[in-house]
């Protein structure tokens, strides 16, 4: 089949994240073919991504074949090496990511199969998810045995508050319970230090964006000085070329990369690769979302999802129909073709 259109559009959205501003976040990318099959991705980069895919992106690719997972990533070659003079990192390959998801799911659907079964003829179809956000108690209602906090330095007393935090969390979901945080860059290697001498007793799996993607040697050095708990990062990393630079300073114990904004399905499964000659453990960001939990099921990517849960008063946009819920702590995919979704016309 040969792909005959290619488009982009910023959804509607009533409510996204604060970091992100109003139009800034997520991007949905329709692919069309001339056998009629329809194929739908997620990207990041917002209405500047949008432009991108309907600009440059849709010039390009229609005529070209999608009969392989083979011909999705010469796509992919072909669009990386395009775009090189404005992308090669950001919104470009932001947009490239939306392309990529978008022409898996519309393989997916040509020859009836689930992306992971495309993917490595296998799935491993059940797995454990983990809540994002500061509810505890709501998650542990739910089920959820594992939470990743967010923590933004303020001062001293931000030690005290994430001890409290964490302290909460382990007396609430148990002792074999995996506790988290996430603080978004807004720490130094002196802050990580102190907070991992005063959590010492709490088992913390890991410390998130400690520092900036632009860190690397520091967070290299960083990683044995706060042992046993574990660096991860790299949302912010692009294609397997950025994340060849963090194996390169050895900065993570664990790899973040998010399959919306990362490159989509084709950079990802170049991650988990290079992950694995690395000796380091893949879990991606916001990989309870379909895209992800597909590569996860499909690769040596821990059986670990991220699901951003929020609060439980938090406002949400259902942007996609069919999506998998969290059910007492587990998340798996189902056996429809593609990703198993397709996007609220509400919002589009």
């Amino acid at each position: 089949m040969k792909i005959t259109s290619v488009s982009a559009v910023y959804p509607n959205y009533n409510n996204t994240p604060p970091s992100w501003r109003t139009h800034l976040w997520q991007i949905v990318v329709r692919v069309e073919t001339d056998t009629g099959q329809v194929g739908w991705g997620y990207g990041g980069g917002g209405k500047a991504a949008v432009e991108v895919v309907n600009g440059h992106f849709s010039e390009i690719l229609v005529g070209r074949s999608v009969n392989s997972t083979a011909d999705i990533s010469d796509i992919w070659d072909f669009l990386y090496r395009e775009s090189i003079p404005y992308g090669r990192k950001g919104i470009a390959i932001m947009a490239l990511s939306g392309v990529d998801l978008a022409l898996y799911d519309t393989l997916g659907k040509a020859e009836g199969k689930p992306v992971a079964i495309l993917l490595d003829g296998t799935t491993e179809g059940r797995m454990r998810c983990y809540a994002t956000g500061p509810d505890t108690d709501w998650y542990a209602e739910l089920g959820f045995t594992a939470q990743k906090m967010p923590h933004l330095w303020t001062g001293d007393e931000s030690i005290a508050t994430a001890v409290g935090s964490a302290e909460h969390a382990r007396s609430v979901l148990g002792n074999d319970a995996e506790v988290m945080f996430d603080v978004y860059m807004s720490w130094d290697s002196d802050i990580a230090i102190r907070m991992a001498d005063a959590m010492g007793h709490l088992g913390i799996h890991w410390f998130e964006d400690i520092l900036t993607p632009d860190d690397l040697q520091e967070l290299g050095t960083l990683r044995s000085k706060i042992r046993p708990i574990n660096t991860a990062g790299g949302e912010h990393e692009f294609t397997a070329h950025g994340f060849a630079d963090i194996a390169s300073a050895r900065a993570y114990d664990i790899w973040q990369p998010d399959i919306t904004w990362c490159g989509g399905i084709t950079a990802g499964q170049r991650i988990v690769e290079m992950a694995k000659a690395a000796k380091v453990a893949v879990v991606p960001h916001r990989g309870g979302e379909p895209w992800g939990l597909h590569l996860i099921a499909a690769s040596e990517c821990e059986d670990f999802a991220e699901v951003v849960m929020g609060t439980r008063a938090a406002a949400g946009d259902a942007m996609w129909s069919g999506a998998p819920e969290p059910k007492s702590g587990y998340i798996e995919i189902g056996d429809a073709p593609g990703f198993g979704v397709s996007p609220n016309e509400l919002l589009l």
